[in-house]
Protein backbone atom coordinates (compact mmCIF):
# COMPACT_ATOMS: atom_id res chain seq x y z
CA UNK A 1 0.00 0.00 0.00
CA UNK A 2 1.39 3.55 -0.69
CA UNK A 3 -0.31 7.00 0.03
CA UNK A 4 0.50 10.55 -1.04
CA UNK A 5 3.86 12.09 0.77
CA UNK A 6 3.60 15.40 2.28
CA UNK A 7 6.87 16.20 2.93
CA UNK A 8 8.59 18.59 5.92
CA UNK A 9 11.39 20.26 3.93
CA UNK A 10 13.02 20.14 0.50
CA UNK A 11 16.31 22.31 -1.11
CA UNK A 12 14.95 22.09 -5.06
CA UNK A 13 15.33 26.25 -4.76
CA UNK A 14 18.77 26.04 -4.08
CA UNK A 15 19.11 23.93 -7.26
CA UNK A 16 17.38 26.52 -9.59
CA UNK A 17 19.09 29.63 -8.00
CA UNK A 18 22.35 27.78 -8.76
CA UNK A 19 21.47 27.29 -12.19
CA UNK A 20 18.72 29.96 -13.47
CA UNK A 21 19.32 29.64 -17.01
CA UNK A 22 18.41 25.49 -17.24
CA UNK A 23 14.92 25.43 -14.49
CA UNK A 24 13.15 24.62 -16.89
CA UNK A 25 15.04 21.61 -17.79
CA UNK A 26 15.53 21.20 -14.38
CA UNK A 27 11.97 21.81 -12.98
CA UNK A 28 9.43 21.29 -15.17
CA UNK A 29 11.66 18.60 -17.90
CA UNK A 30 13.42 16.37 -15.39
CA UNK A 31 16.97 15.80 -15.85
CA UNK A 32 17.17 13.14 -13.59
CA UNK A 33 19.85 14.76 -11.61
CA UNK A 34 19.33 15.71 -7.71
CA UNK A 35 16.78 14.50 -6.02
CA UNK A 36 13.47 16.55 -7.15
CA UNK A 37 11.42 17.73 -10.06
CA UNK A 38 8.22 17.77 -11.23
CA UNK A 39 7.74 14.75 -13.47
CA UNK A 40 9.59 12.43 -10.70
CA UNK A 41 7.60 13.94 -7.82
CA UNK A 42 4.30 13.15 -10.01
CA UNK A 43 5.54 9.32 -10.66
CA UNK A 44 6.92 8.96 -6.84
CA UNK A 45 3.83 10.47 -5.03
CA UNK A 46 4.82 13.57 -3.79
CA UNK A 47 1.74 15.26 -2.82
CA UNK A 48 3.40 18.68 -1.85
CA UNK A 49 5.59 19.70 1.13
CA UNK A 50 7.43 23.03 2.33
CA UNK A 51 10.44 24.62 -0.29
CA UNK A 52 13.03 25.96 1.82
CA UNK A 53 14.73 29.14 0.69
CA UNK A 54 18.39 29.03 1.73
CA UNK A 55 21.10 31.44 1.08
CA UNK A 56 24.52 29.23 1.22
CA UNK A 57 27.45 29.88 3.07
CA UNK A 58 30.57 31.34 2.16
CA UNK A 59 33.02 28.15 3.22
CA UNK A 60 35.66 28.67 5.65
CA UNK A 61 39.15 27.32 5.68
CA UNK A 62 39.12 23.50 4.70
CA UNK A 63 35.22 23.04 3.91
CA UNK A 64 36.19 21.50 0.71
CA UNK A 65 37.16 18.67 2.92
CA UNK A 66 33.95 18.85 5.06
CA UNK A 67 32.38 15.51 3.18
CA UNK A 68 35.13 13.31 3.82
CA UNK A 69 35.05 14.57 7.26
CA UNK A 70 31.47 13.83 7.76
CA UNK A 71 32.54 10.32 6.64
CA UNK A 72 34.94 9.95 9.16
CA UNK A 73 33.79 10.42 12.62
CA UNK A 74 34.01 11.94 15.22
CA UNK A 75 33.80 15.32 13.55
CA UNK A 76 32.84 18.58 14.62
CA UNK A 77 32.69 21.07 12.08
CA UNK A 78 33.19 24.70 12.62
CA UNK A 79 30.40 27.13 12.01
CA UNK A 80 30.15 29.59 9.13
CA UNK A 81 30.19 32.88 9.75
CA UNK A 82 26.92 35.14 9.83
CA UNK A 83 25.53 36.15 6.62
CA UNK A 84 25.22 40.01 5.73
CA UNK A 85 21.17 40.50 5.41
CA UNK A 86 21.27 43.03 2.68
CA UNK A 87 23.19 39.53 0.82
CA UNK A 88 20.31 37.48 2.24
CA UNK A 89 17.37 39.34 1.24
CA UNK A 90 18.72 39.67 -2.19
CA UNK A 91 18.66 35.76 -2.76
CA UNK A 92 16.15 35.47 -0.52
CA UNK A 93 13.93 37.12 -2.65
CA UNK A 94 15.43 35.42 -5.33
CA UNK A 95 14.46 31.90 -4.53
CA UNK A 96 11.19 33.22 -3.89
CA UNK A 97 10.75 34.01 -7.32
CA UNK A 98 11.43 30.63 -8.67
CA UNK A 99 8.83 29.46 -6.54
CA UNK A 100 6.37 31.44 -8.00
CA UNK A 101 7.83 30.64 -11.36
CA UNK A 102 7.15 27.18 -10.25
CA UNK A 103 3.93 28.27 -10.00
CA UNK A 104 2.83 29.22 -12.97
CA UNK A 105 5.03 27.34 -15.13
CA UNK A 106 3.72 24.34 -13.80
CA UNK A 107 0.46 25.12 -15.65
CA UNK A 108 -2.02 23.84 -12.89
CA UNK A 109 0.14 21.02 -11.67
CA UNK A 110 1.63 22.84 -8.87
CA UNK A 111 0.52 25.42 -6.44
CA UNK A 112 1.81 27.90 -3.51
CA UNK A 113 -0.09 27.52 -0.77
CA UNK A 114 -1.11 29.34 2.13
CA UNK A 115 -3.73 27.55 4.60
CA UNK A 116 -4.38 24.11 5.31
CA UNK A 117 -7.76 24.24 3.50
CA UNK A 118 -5.36 24.75 0.04
CA UNK A 119 -3.34 21.99 0.49
CA UNK A 120 -6.33 19.57 1.48
CA UNK A 121 -7.91 20.98 -1.88
CA UNK A 122 -4.97 20.20 -3.71
CA UNK A 123 -4.26 16.90 -2.65
CA UNK A 124 -7.69 16.35 -3.51
CA UNK A 125 -7.02 17.32 -7.01
CA UNK A 126 -3.72 15.64 -7.81
CA UNK A 127 -1.90 18.95 -7.70
CA UNK A 128 1.20 19.06 -6.24
CA UNK A 129 1.05 22.00 -3.03
CA UNK A 130 4.18 23.81 -2.10
CA UNK A 131 4.71 25.95 1.75
CA UNK A 132 6.92 29.01 1.65
CA UNK A 133 9.64 28.56 3.92
CA UNK A 134 12.69 30.41 4.94
CA UNK A 135 15.85 28.13 6.85
CA UNK A 136 18.24 30.67 8.30
CA UNK A 137 16.15 33.81 8.92
CA UNK A 138 19.51 36.06 7.49
CA UNK A 139 17.03 37.97 5.23
CA UNK A 140 14.77 39.51 7.94
CA UNK A 141 16.26 42.70 9.06
CA UNK A 142 16.77 43.85 12.86
CA UNK A 143 13.29 45.56 12.80
CA UNK A 144 11.40 42.36 11.27
CA UNK A 145 10.07 44.63 9.09
CA UNK A 146 11.00 42.14 6.10
CA UNK A 147 9.01 39.34 7.98
CA UNK A 148 5.53 41.08 6.85
CA UNK A 149 6.77 41.75 3.05
CA UNK A 150 8.20 38.17 3.01
CA UNK A 151 4.45 37.13 4.55
CA UNK A 152 2.60 39.37 1.90
CA UNK A 153 3.97 36.74 -0.35
CA UNK A 154 3.11 33.99 0.71
CA UNK A 155 5.33 33.04 3.29
CA UNK A 156 4.35 30.94 6.32
CA UNK A 157 7.34 29.34 7.84
CA UNK A 158 10.45 30.05 8.94
CA UNK A 159 13.43 28.65 11.04
CA UNK A 160 15.08 31.02 12.81
CA UNK A 161 18.91 29.81 11.85
CA UNK A 162 20.33 27.39 9.95
CA UNK A 163 23.59 25.73 11.07
CA UNK A 164 25.34 29.21 12.14
CA UNK A 165 25.04 32.45 13.95
CA UNK A 166 22.53 34.46 13.12
CA UNK A 167 21.28 38.02 14.49
CA UNK A 168 18.57 35.88 16.35
CA UNK A 169 20.39 32.96 18.07
CA UNK A 170 22.86 29.90 16.96
CA UNK A 171 22.38 26.98 14.87
CA UNK A 172 24.23 23.53 16.26
CA UNK A 173 27.30 22.44 14.56
CA UNK A 174 28.00 19.45 12.05
CA UNK A 175 29.28 17.43 15.17
CA UNK A 176 29.04 13.52 16.39
CA UNK A 177 28.93 12.41 18.64
CA UNK A 178 27.95 15.74 19.99
CA UNK A 179 25.22 17.19 22.30
CA UNK A 180 22.86 19.86 20.47
CA UNK A 181 23.54 21.82 23.98
CA UNK A 182 26.51 24.28 21.88
CA UNK A 183 25.89 27.65 22.53
CA UNK A 184 23.97 30.80 23.51
CA UNK A 185 19.88 30.95 23.72
CA UNK A 186 17.87 33.13 21.43
CA UNK A 187 18.55 37.14 21.87
CA UNK A 188 16.42 39.29 22.38
CA UNK A 189 15.57 40.20 18.80
CA UNK A 190 15.06 36.31 18.25
CA UNK A 191 12.60 36.38 21.24
CA UNK A 192 11.02 39.21 19.21
CA UNK A 193 11.16 37.02 16.02
CA UNK A 194 9.25 34.37 17.77
CA UNK A 195 6.61 36.56 18.72
CA UNK A 196 5.44 38.12 15.48
CA UNK A 197 5.47 34.82 14.01
CA UNK A 198 3.22 33.82 16.09
CA UNK A 199 1.14 36.67 15.65
CA UNK A 200 1.31 36.39 11.55
CA UNK A 201 0.77 32.81 12.33
CA UNK A 202 3.99 31.54 10.61
CA UNK A 203 5.18 28.35 11.71
CA UNK A 204 8.69 28.41 13.61
CA UNK A 205 11.29 25.34 12.73
CA UNK A 206 13.35 24.42 15.48
CA UNK A 207 15.53 21.88 12.99
CA UNK A 208 19.32 23.41 13.71
CA UNK A 209 18.46 25.69 16.36
CA UNK A 210 20.89 24.68 19.56
CA UNK A 211 19.50 23.28 22.90
CA UNK A 212 19.03 26.88 24.14
CA UNK A 213 17.62 28.43 21.48
CA UNK A 214 14.97 25.65 21.74
CA UNK A 215 13.93 26.06 25.20
CA UNK A 216 14.01 29.42 24.88
CA UNK A 217 11.02 28.88 21.74
CA UNK A 218 9.74 26.83 24.23
CA UNK A 219 8.95 29.35 26.77
CA UNK A 220 7.87 32.27 24.49
CA UNK A 221 5.71 30.55 21.50
CA UNK A 222 2.11 30.05 21.91
CA UNK A 223 2.02 27.73 18.81
CA UNK A 224 3.04 24.05 18.67
CA UNK A 225 6.73 22.82 18.46
CA UNK A 226 8.11 21.86 15.29
CA UNK A 227 11.14 19.95 13.93
CA UNK A 228 10.54 19.93 10.20
CA UNK A 229 13.44 17.70 9.45
CA UNK A 230 15.48 16.25 12.50
CA UNK A 231 15.79 12.69 14.08
CA UNK A 232 16.10 11.30 17.13
CA UNK A 233 18.61 11.49 19.25
CA UNK A 234 19.39 8.40 21.34
CA UNK A 235 19.55 6.58 18.15
CA UNK A 236 21.92 8.57 16.54
CA UNK A 237 23.89 11.22 18.48
CA UNK A 238 24.60 13.71 16.08
CA UNK A 239 24.18 17.49 17.47
CA UNK A 240 21.33 18.05 14.86
CA UNK A 241 19.23 15.55 16.40
CA UNK A 242 16.46 15.79 19.23
CA UNK A 243 17.01 14.35 22.62
CA UNK A 244 14.34 12.81 24.29
CA UNK A 245 13.32 15.53 26.45
CA UNK A 246 13.36 17.86 23.48
CA UNK A 247 10.89 15.18 21.78
CA UNK A 248 8.42 15.63 25.05
CA UNK A 249 8.25 19.20 24.82
CA UNK A 250 7.26 19.11 21.28
CA UNK A 251 4.67 16.14 22.08
CA UNK A 252 3.80 18.47 25.25
CA UNK A 253 2.79 21.45 22.50
CA UNK A 254 1.16 19.10 20.23
CA UNK A 255 3.65 19.59 17.84
CA UNK A 256 5.51 17.67 15.09
CA UNK A 257 9.11 16.21 13.83
CA UNK A 258 9.63 15.26 10.22
CA UNK A 259 12.20 12.50 9.83
CA UNK A 260 15.38 13.53 8.15
CA UNK A 261 16.45 11.25 5.51
CA UNK A 262 20.36 12.88 5.72
CA UNK A 263 21.85 9.55 6.16
CA UNK A 264 24.79 11.15 8.83
CA UNK A 265 21.60 11.95 10.81
CA UNK A 266 20.40 8.27 10.51
CA UNK A 267 23.14 6.06 10.46
CA UNK A 268 24.06 5.39 14.26
CA UNK A 269 27.93 5.80 13.23
CA UNK A 270 27.26 9.12 11.98
CA UNK A 271 28.29 8.73 8.57
CA UNK A 272 27.42 10.08 5.58
CA UNK A 273 27.55 6.98 3.30
CA UNK A 274 24.47 6.73 1.80
CA UNK A 275 25.22 2.37 1.49
CA UNK A 276 22.75 1.85 4.07
CA UNK A 277 19.33 0.08 4.28
CA UNK A 278 15.80 0.63 5.83
CA UNK A 279 16.72 -0.66 9.44
CA UNK A 280 18.16 2.94 10.47
CA UNK A 281 15.14 4.50 9.17
CA UNK A 282 12.86 2.67 11.00
CA UNK A 283 14.54 2.90 13.99
CA UNK A 284 13.93 6.53 14.42
CA UNK A 285 10.96 6.27 13.41
CA UNK A 286 9.93 3.57 16.10
CA UNK A 287 11.50 6.04 18.70
CA UNK A 288 9.59 8.88 17.30
CA UNK A 289 6.73 7.23 17.65
CA UNK A 290 7.17 6.08 20.96
CA UNK A 291 8.53 9.72 22.26
CA UNK A 292 5.65 11.54 20.13
CA UNK A 293 2.92 9.42 19.60
CA UNK A 294 1.56 8.50 15.78
CA UNK A 295 -0.33 11.65 15.35
CA UNK A 296 3.10 14.09 15.41
CA UNK A 297 5.80 12.66 13.41
CA UNK A 298 6.09 13.00 9.51
CA UNK A 299 8.34 12.82 6.99
CA UNK A 300 11.28 15.61 6.90
CA UNK A 301 13.20 14.55 3.49
CA UNK A 302 16.06 17.05 2.95
CA UNK A 303 15.70 16.09 -0.78
CA UNK A 304 18.15 17.99 -3.15
CA UNK A 305 19.71 18.91 0.49
CA UNK A 306 21.16 16.12 1.45
CA UNK A 307 22.77 12.80 0.94
CA UNK A 308 19.95 9.98 1.08
CA UNK A 309 20.31 6.12 1.64
CA UNK A 310 20.48 4.50 -1.65
CA UNK A 311 17.14 2.65 -0.78
CA UNK A 312 15.40 5.97 -1.87
CA UNK A 313 17.73 7.42 -4.38
CA UNK A 314 15.38 10.17 -4.86
CA UNK A 315 11.74 11.12 -4.68
CA UNK A 316 10.35 8.05 -6.89
CA UNK A 317 12.09 5.97 -3.93
CA UNK A 318 9.10 6.76 -1.77
CA UNK A 319 7.30 4.04 -2.44
CA UNK A 320 10.44 1.70 -1.35
CA UNK A 321 10.29 3.00 1.92
CA UNK A 322 6.50 2.67 2.16
CA UNK A 323 6.47 -0.51 1.53
CA UNK A 324 9.52 -0.94 4.24
CA UNK A 325 8.04 0.28 6.71
CA UNK A 326 4.62 -1.83 5.76
CA UNK A 327 6.97 -5.31 5.75
CA UNK A 328 7.68 -3.36 9.65
CA UNK A 329 4.47 -3.62 10.42
CA UNK A 330 2.93 0.06 10.14
CA UNK A 331 -0.96 -0.72 9.76
CA UNK A 332 -2.42 1.83 6.80
CA UNK A 333 -3.73 3.90 9.16
CA UNK A 334 -0.41 4.99 11.03
CA UNK A 335 1.08 5.41 7.54
CA UNK A 336 -1.47 7.69 6.02
CA UNK A 337 -0.66 9.69 9.04
CA UNK A 338 2.90 9.65 8.94
CA UNK A 339 2.99 10.36 5.13
CA UNK A 340 0.88 13.35 4.77
CA UNK A 341 -2.66 13.46 7.56
CA UNK A 342 -0.21 14.24 10.39
CA UNK A 343 1.15 17.72 8.47
CA UNK A 344 -2.08 18.82 7.31
CA UNK A 345 -3.63 18.67 11.17
CA UNK A 346 -0.35 20.09 12.51
CA UNK A 347 -0.94 23.06 10.21
CA UNK A 348 -4.44 23.46 10.59
CA UNK A 349 -3.25 23.64 14.80
CA UNK A 350 -0.72 26.57 13.88
CA UNK A 351 -2.54 28.17 10.86
CA UNK A 352 -5.84 28.07 11.67
CA UNK A 353 -8.28 26.35 9.78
Amino acid sequence: MTFPVFDGHNDLLLRLQRAPDRRVEIWLKGEGRGHLDLPRMLKGGFAGGFFAIYVPSSLPPGARGYDAMMDSPPYDLPLPPMVDCDHAQAVSLSMASHLMWMERASQGRFRICRTAAEIRDCMARGVIAGIMHIEGAEAIDERLDTLFAFHAMGLRSIGPVWSRPTIFGDGVPFAFPASPDTGPGLTETGKDLIRLCNELKIMVDLSHLNEKGFDDVARISDAPLVATHSNAHAVTPSARNLTDRQLAQIRESGGMVGLNFATAFLRPDGRQSADMGWEPMLRHLDHLLANLGEDHVGFGSDFDGATVPKGIGDVTGLPALQAAMEAHGYGADLMRKICHENWIALLERTWGA
